[in-house]
């Protein structure tokens, strides 16, 4: 079993940056497959990065080369550091952890607005 806490979003101007972080407890981080998922209001969630165990990463067309996705093993943290963000950004984040099962985090809120 895995616990999923995610933190950092909030209100930001187009352009600017916000680093999401998400902290996991209850089992070996290291060995789990971790991602960022996004949920805008009436669109399908969608994978925004992940990261495997390994630190091999991917991205969303969307995204690549303005977010970033990195794990801190040590700290049990996996973080997205969004740069240049764009209204079409806004949704709400969750972190996902997969490594025979499946969990999420309750999501955290990115505005991205003038």
């Amino acid at each position: 079993q895995v616990q999923l806490v995610e933190s950092g979003g909030g209100l930001v101007q187009p352009g600017g940056s916000l680093r999401l972080s998400c902290a996991a407890s209850g089992s070996i981080f290291s060995i789990y497959h971790m991602a960022w998922y996004r949920q805008a209001p009436g669109k399908q969630r969608e994978l925004v990065a992940a990261i495997t165990s390994g630190g091999s990463t991917n991205y969303a067309d969307a995204v690549k080369g303005r977010f970033t996705i990195s794990r801190d093993n040590a700290k049990s943290t996996v973080y997205l550091q969004m740069n240049s963000l764009k209204p079409e950004d806004t949704a709400v984040y969750y972190c996902h952890a997969n490594y025979a099962s499946r969990y999420w985090g309750q999501g955290t809120q990115v505005t991205v607005s003038s």
